[in-house]
C-alpha cells in the first residue's frame, strides 16, 4: 500500500484534517486511489491525465457517479464487508458502493452528527424512513440505526407506516419537553405532515430528501415551506448525502448545507464536465456539484454528481435540483 496513505489511515489525518491541510492530503490520496483503483485509473488514463501533473483539487478527475451502477469502484483489492446500494424502481439500475471498512463510514457520520448536533443521547431520535426500511443495504439506516442506539432514548426507533403510533410518540414528547429529531425522507414527512398537522415546538425536523416516485416532485422549498405551516417551525433541517459517499453534509435552514472538515464541494460548468470553477473565488458559483470525500479511501473520494448547485465563498452550499440531462458527459468514455 502506498506509504503516505498507509500513514494517513494509520494517524486518523482524514478526520482531523484542517482547511489548509485539505489539499495535499486530497492530492495523496488521489494518487493513492489513481494507483489502486483500476476504473478510476482507466478513466483518468482515457481523459489522458498525467497524475503528476495533479497539483491542486481543480485539476483531479471527477469520476461520474453513474459508474457506479455499472462498474465495481474500489481502491485495493478487497472484500467488502458491506455494500451498500441505492434505493430504486425494479426498472432501475441501482448503485452499488463496496465498502471495505464499516469503521470508516461509522466514524464519518458520528463525527459529523457531533460536529452539526453534539452528543446522539442528548436527543430523542426518530427515523421515519419507509422506503429504506424495506431493504436491508441502505447506509442512511445504518447510520440512523446507531444514531439511535446511541440516543438510548426508550422511544427512540424505526417507524414505517405507523402514522397514529408516530403522532401519540410525539405529542408525549413534546409534553415532556423533549428534545427531539424526526430525521425523515421526503414523501413520508409530507404524508405525516397531511394527516396530523401539530405544532412541533421541540423537535427538529430533519428531511433527506426523496420522492421515490411516491408523490409528485417538488422543490425543496415548497416541502420546507409545507412541513413548517403543517408543523409550526420555522426551520427544516436537511441531510445530503448518497449510496455513494460516506460522508453528509447538513443544513439547519433555508436549503444552505455546510460540510465537515473532511468533505468539500466543487462546482463544474454544466456543459463541460472537465472545467471545475475555482473554490477560491469571492463570488456566488452556480453548476453541477462535485463532492470531495476524504472518507471514502478505499473507493473513490472525487465524484461528480447529478445535482446542480450554488457554492458561496464560505464553502457552503445550496442545492437547485437535479441535472437537466444526468447522463453526464464523460460517462460513455468507460464501456468496459
Amino acid at each position: 500500500m502506498n506509504t503516505t496513505v498507509k500513514n494517513i489511515i494509520n494517524q486518523n489525518k482524514v478526520f482531523t484534517v484542517k482547511e489548509e491541510n485539505f489539499t495535499p492530503l486530497a492530492l495523496a490520496i488521489f494518487q493513492f486511489q489513481h494507483q489502486f483503483s483500476p476504473i478510476y485509473r482507466q478513466y483518468c488514463d482515457l481523459l489522458k491525465i498525467d497524475p503528476l501533473q495533479i497539483d491542486e483539487i481543480e485539476k483531479i478527475p471527477f469520476l461520474p457517479i453513474r459508474f457506479f451502477k455499472s462498474h465495481q469502484v474500489m481502491t485495493t483489492d478487497f472484500t467488502p464487508a458491506i455494500t451498500f446500494e441505492s434505493s430504486g424502481t425494479s426498472q432501475t439500475v441501482n448503485s452499488k458502493h463496496f465498502v471495505k471498512e464499516i469503521s470508516l463510514y461509522s466514524r464519518s457520520f458520528n463525527e459529523t452528527f457531533r460536529l452539526f448536533y453534539g452528543d446522539p443521547s442528548q436527543w430523542c431520535i426518530i427515523a421515519l424512513l419507509p422506503s429504506y426500511l424495506e431493504r436491508n443495504n441502505s447506509s442512511l439506516v445504518m447510520m440512523a440505526d446507531e444514531l439511535i442506539q446511541q440516543s438510548g432514548h426508550p422511544k427512540s426507533g424505526f417507524y414505517l407506516n405507523e402514522w397514529n403510533q408516530l403522532n401519540t410518540t410525539l405529542q408525549a414528547l413534546e409534553l415532556a419537553q423533549q428534545k427531539t429529531m424526526l430525521i425523515g425522507v421526503t414523501f413520508a414527512l409530507l404524508d405525516f405532515a397531511e394527516k396530523f398537522p401539530q405544532p412541533l415546538h421541540h423537535t427538529t425536523i430533519m428531511e433527506t430528501g426523496g420522492m421515490k416516485g411516491r408523490r409528485e416532485e417538488i422543490t425543496r422549498g415548497q416541502v420546507h415551506e409545507i412541513l413548517c405551516k403543517q408543523f409550526g417551525v420555522e426551520k427544516i433541517h436537511s441531510e445530503y448525502g448518497m449510496t455513494e459517499l460516506l460522508s453528509q453534509a447538513y443544513s439547519k435552514g433555508e436549503g444552505i448545507f455546510n460540510c465537515p472538515p473532511w468533505m468539500k464541494v466543487l462546482i463544474r460548468e454544466e456543459d463541460d464536465p472537465f472545467a471545475i470553477q475555482s473554490s477560491k473565488e469571492d463570488r456566488i458559483i452556480r453548476g453541477a456539484i462535485n463532492c470531495i470525500d476524504l472518507a471514502n479511501i478505499y473507493s473513490c473520494s472525487f465524484l461528480a454528481t447529478e445535482d446542480a448547485g450554488k457554492l458561496y465563498p464560505d464553502g457552503s452550499f445550496e442545492l437547485l435540483g437535479r441535472l437537466d440531462n444526468t447522463d453526464i458527459r464523460g460517462c460513455s468514455l468507460l464501456t468496459v
